[in-house]
């Protein structure tokens, strides 16, 4: 399995990036694409989005969602990454409740884990065609 980024560069910060590289290499399987001049490590496809991994030393992350990988089986998605020991999140709220990991909506599937760096990652699966959405 390998997880898939589209058409976008996302920057996220990374504390220690040794230990991040073992998780997006290793765990989740990301192709190392080089590192950019300040240090950063670049992952994604030749010719395709990249993420970026970037060294901070304030230890600051988002607290809400930062990074979805869109998927075509989220239940088999969520087993093969346990079985790499990515912890995902449970969660029993209101209006938010998964079960077996998964948070099941009228449009999509989602699962949430923490990569090494305490950043909130999620992986997700649509459910119904996509929607057009006017800004």
């Amino acid at each position: 399995m390998t997880l898939v980024l589209n058409k976008a560069t996302t920057v996220l910060p990374v504390d220690d990036p040794e230990r991040a590289h073992r998780f997006y290499a290793e765990t989740l399987g990301l192709p190392v694409r080089g590192r950019a001049d300040d240090g950063s490590e670049l992952y994604g496809s030749e010719g395709g989005p990249m993420l970026q991994l970037m060294p901070v030393k304030d230890g600051k992350h988002s607290e809400h969602t930062a990074l979805s990988f869109e998927v075509s089986e989220i239940e088999r998605t969520v087993q093969e990454m346990e079985s790499k020991g990515v912890q995902f999140q449970d969660y029993d709220l209101p209006d938010l409740k998964t079960e077996n990991h998964i948070c099941t909506t009228d449009s999509e599937k989602c699962a949430w884990f923490m990569d090494s760096e305490h950043n909130i990652l999620c992986v997700h699966e649509n459910i119904t065609s996509p929607v057009d959405y006017q800004l």
